[in-house]
């Protein structure tokens, strides 16, 4: 014998109780290297061969300064803009970019940024998109009284 099927108005969701807490950006370790702004991009270029030969991925770094450029950029950005951010986009070497565009510069796992001149505010705006951008380490090299004024101020 067969059923007729019964009219049944369709379930309400009912709460399952507390909403779980929404997961937390992970934030990334900031460590300081002491360097004069003359010495700040060899210490940066010093934390990132460290960083390699410790097994760290080229493309999980991105290199930032503050005044002069760093060297690498200045050769690829000879060859024009479009092959600069090309690099950038393939995202398979380190990659370097002033601070006035590190804000078009995609995350990476680390950021090591250069304090090595430049106006006092472009560290105070770099040091936060950097940040930002950093996804497990932020490096940082440059004088620490500066450095430390701006993230204690910003992050």
């Amino acid at each position: 014998m067969q059923r007729a099927p019964r009219d049944v108005a369709p379930a309400k969701p009912v709460p399952s109780g507390p909403a779980a807490p929404a997961a937390t950006a992970a934030v990334p370790q900031i460590q300081l290297i002491p360097a004069s702004p003359g010495g700040a991009l060899d210490a940066a270029d010093e934390a990132v061969d460290l960083l390699l030969d410790s097994g760290r991925a080229p493309g999980d770094v991105l290199v930032v300064t503050t005044g002069a450029q760093h060297p690498w950029a200045e050769h690829e950005l000879s060859f024009g803009e479009a092959s600069y951010w090309a690099q950038h986009d393939a995202g398979d070497d380190v990659f370097c970019a002033d601070a006035a565009i590190v804000s078009r510069a995609a995350s990476r796992p680390v950021v090591v940024v250069a304090v090595n001149g430049g106006p006092a505010s472009a560290a105070a705006s770099a040091l936060p998109l950097a940040h930002a951008r950093a996804g497990a380490l932020l490096i940082v090299c440059g004088d620490p009284q500066q450095i430390n004024a701006v993230l204690g101020a910003g992050l």
